[in-house]
């Protein structure tokens, strides 16, 4: 390789959605990214999960970045030349019992008071008539009936694809040892040599606090695994997305008639050797929630179970923005298991923070200082100022 192709303006480590959709937005922008990803892209978290375009029971600071990322959604074919398998059904999030009702009611006023609207209550009966499957003890719930799902893996491909098409370049198969600031450049050293830039943005999924640390930022990160299962194509009866709300569960039919059911279930994890094991005991805990809240899926047919790795971060919200102590250097990790919906609107957000220095989106709440606020010791004087 010569020199030239060794250096890039901004290098994105991590080529999972987030890192693709920020090259593609970088690309838009006339700034060519290089981004290195030590697998395939969409191996982990972004190619094998849900594939949820939520926007329903976000935690309130995700909310705005949720609803302004399902517009862009909305639009996917004219961001990505690729339909991604988008579909738009709604997702609803049922009652079970008085308990859930009582807790969904509860999250419907919260909503109210902060001016949300996208939430909706849905009775009993006309959730029924929305999904005639479901058990008739079902006792409502919430509904945002503009949420959709989209296809994972054909989602962060074509965000990929079009970022390549644009000029950022990808390097898959490669691993990142470590990333250093010298001589006013950051210097990314891996197993195919070292690459130099002068903005670096870490989307490093369940790896990414190692990056953060040796920035001097370390977060209490924490790689999950969570489960998936398939079934067998199935006669149609069902189009949103349901959401347990008391139990863990969710749960769509797919266009080609087979069901996806998730809902968080956790695999056993070794993120070193990026190895994960079912947790059988936990799939069928989530086989009898399914079987109760739609009784003909007894007949069902498992064809297949799998597991990506993800980070998840304490307070379950991810951390979004700036360094706390280079000007230079960026993060975009910790989605915590719902960070699908997000990819587009995080890759613009870091976009614009790395091309203009700031956003238009409200991201106080997913500063990495939060975790080292309240740290002893720590001092704010200390962040650096890139030459």
């Amino acid at each position: 390789m010569t020199g030239a192709t060794r250096s890039a303006e901004v290098i994105i480590v991590g080529g999972g959605l987030h890192g693709s959709s920020a090259a593609l937005h970088l690309a838009r922008a006339g700034v060519r990214a290089l981004v290195i990803e030590k697998n395939y892209v969409g191996r982990h978290a972004s190619g094998v999960n849900a594939g949820g375009v939520r926007t329903l029971s976000r935690h309130l600071a995700e909310v705005p970045l949720a609803l302004a990322s399902r517009e862009l959604w909305y639009r996917i074919g004219d961001l990505v030349d690729d339909d991604c398998g988008f579909e738009q059904h709604g997702q609803v999030r049922v009652a079970e019992n008085a308990a859930d009702a009582a807790l969904l009611r509860d999250r419907l006023r919260t909503m109210t008071g902060h001016g949300y609207t996208h939430e909706q209550w849905i009775s009993a009966e006309d959730l029924r008539d929305l999904i005639p499957a479901l058990a008739p003890t079902v006792q409502g719930g919430l509904i945002a009936r503009e949420d959709a799902a989209a296809d994972p893996y054909r989602t962060t491909l074509a965000f990929r694809m079009k970022a390549a098409s644009l000029g950022a370049r990808f390097m898959e198969g490669v691993r990142v040892r470590e990333v250093a600031r010298r001589d006013g450049q950051w210097c990314v050293e891996t197993d195919a040599g070292v690459y130099t830039a002068p903005q670096v943005l870490n989307c490093a999924g369940a790896w990414a606090d190692r990056i953060a640390a040796q920035w001097g930022e370390p977060v209490p990160l924490t790689a999950i695994s969570p489960m998936m299962l398939v079934t067998l194509r199935m006669d149609h009866f069902l189009d949103p997305v349901v959401l347990g709300t008391g139990r863990a569960l969710s749960f769509k039919q797919r266009a080609n008639g087979t069901v996806l059911i998730g809902g968080g279930r956790r695999a056993w994890v070794d993120r070193d050797a990026e190895w994960t094991e079912l947790d059988f005991r936990s799939l069928a805990e989530g086989a009898r929630t399914v079987c109760d809240l739609f009784p003909h899926m007894r007949d069902a047919v498992v064809n297949r179970g799998w597991a990506g790795i993800e980070a998840a971060m304490p307070d379950e919200i991810p951390v979004i923005g700036r360094s706390s102590r280079h000007e230079t250097a960026f993060h975009a990790f910790g989605f915590s298991a719902h960070g699908f919906e997000l990819g587009p609107i995080v890759g613009r957000i870091m976009a614009d923070l790395i091309t203009a220095g700031a956003t238009d989106m409200p991201i106080a709440p997913f500063r990495i200082e939060r975790f080292t606020d309240a740290a002893p010791g720590s001092d704010p004087s200390e962040k650096e100022q890139d030459e």
